[in-house]
């Protein structure tokens, strides 16, 4: 793998993990939990028409770097409650990080 490649992976898996991490303390004990976990699930089925079940990480990176333009359209459609836009960067990274666990070349 090209080092810059490699990196850019590295950096992408740590951001959405962080992500993950700040989508879990919002949603423990938040009134709006039920709603960010719809949220996570537009943005999920949408990683799904996307990129599919067969991936690698580098294909995540490539199409997280689009993301956040088409995370706007799908929980406006799917999942939009008030407040929605706030948050939508923690939900989008815990998106990513939860489903780059499939990647045909993920590692723990």
């Amino acid at each position: 793998m090209i080092a810059g490649v490699s990196a850019s992976i590295e950096i992408s898996r740590q951001q959405w993990h962080e992500g993950y991490q700040r989508f879990l303390a919002l949603a423990t004990g938040s009134t709006s939990r039920d709603h960010l976990y719809l949220e996570l699930e537009a943005i999920s089925d949408e990683l799904r028409r996307r990129i599919g079940q067969t991936f690698t990480l580098a294909e995540a990176v490539e199409l997280y770097g689009d993301a956040e333009r088409w995370a706007i359209e799908v929980v406006a459609e799917h999942a939009a409650v008030r407040g929605w836009v706030r948050d939508l960067a923690i939900v989008l990274d815990a998106a990513f990080y939860l489903y780059s666990r499939a990647a045909v070349d993920y590692v723990p």
